[in-house]
């Protein structure tokens, strides 16, 4: 949880582990819910109330608005990130496939 105004490389830093804390601890790469706030104090307040909550409660507001918790930031990264699934003829991550080399 947290406020940035930038999410699309705060997620990118939680999916590479860039930095210490919760997500790298847990292994959590998983974006599952977000507000949007044009006012920051307003941000801050939400992200006070939400860090107050139980997490019976937390759970509760994901599954309201995310039941199957898809990661809602997996398109954004698509190319760059490794699938689950990976084996040993998939390209590690930050390798280009010969496809994309192709058509770079």
């Amino acid at each position: 949880m947290g406020v940035t105004s930038r999410p699309e490389k705060r997620i990118w830093q939680h999916k590479r582990h860039e930095t210490r804390g919760f997500t790298s601890k847990y292994d959590v790469d998983r974006l599952l819910y977000w507000e949007s706030y044009d006012d920051i104090r307003k941000a801050l307040d939400r992200e006070k109330q939400l860090k107050g909550w139980r997490r019976e409660k937390k759970i509760a507001l994901i599954k309201s608005v995310n039941p199957q918790w898809l990661d809602l930031s997996r398109s954004w990264f698509e190319a760059m990130l490794p699938s689950r699934g990976r084996d040993a003829s998939t390209p590690s991550f930050g390798r280009k496939t010969p496809e994309q080399l192709r058509s770079a």
